[in-house]
């Protein structure tokens, strides 16, 4: 009685721990060789992902989050509570809420500000500097699988390990299900040797 109960459970276990290790796996592969190929952030369907490794987007953004940022178009149409994606003076991005929109001459200028810090951004960001849009999709603390997948080590471990832990699995799954052939035959070796011995 028994084992007909625990059959199905482990089977079902089994089946949870093939899906998560195989799917761990294609995801790490996506983020890695989409990362490679675009030569920055991965992209899916016209959406960058990039990852958010500051608080000053808190609470609607977390730290150590992915979020999707739609590249393109016209930089110049942002109005004042739109969340965009640029180029700082240090060269780095950044994704903070417009503030104030001004022209200056030709040019269009955001203020920005992120949500938790007191006051806005000291330099004003040139629409030609504006890279993305945030449009509110987020995936809390994936950004550091991200971040971490872009270096060297990162790129080996997370393809590597997934790999490693999915043939390990299989191969224990084989030895089982030849461990459990083995008994099987065994069990009717004995009585098939019972039967004849009769």
């Amino acid at each position: 009685m028994k084992k007909s109960i625990w059959k199905p459970i482990r089977r079902t276990i089994s089946f949870l721990i093939t899906t998560v290790l195989f799917l761990t796996l294609v995801f790490t592969v996506f983020i890695t060789i989409s990362s490679k190929a675009s030569g920055g952030e991965p992209e899916i369907m016209g959406y960058q992902l990039k990852a958010v490794l500051s608080g000053s987007m808190e609470p609607d953004i977390q730290t150590g989050s992915i979020i999707a940022v739609k590249p393109g178009g016209d930089m110049t149409r942002f109005n004042e509570g739109n969340v965009i994606t640029f180029i700082n003076e240090d060269e780095n991005l950044i994704t903070h809420r417009v503030v104030d929109v001004t022209q200056s001459g030709e040019h269009i200028m955001y203020e920005t500000k992120g949500d938790n810090n007191n006051a806005p951004d000291p330099t004003p960001v040139l629409s030609d500097n504006v890279v993305a849009e945030f449009e509110g999709f987020t995936i809390p603390y994936l950004g550091y699988v991200v971040n971490f997948a872009h270096s060297q080590a990162g790129s080996a471990i997370l393809l590597i390990v997934p790999g490693i832990l999915l043939l390990g699995y299989a191969a224990f799954t084989i030895w089982q299900a030849i461990s459990q052939l083995d008994v099987k035959q065994s069990s009717e070796t004995k009585v098939k040797e019972t039967i004849e011995q009769k």
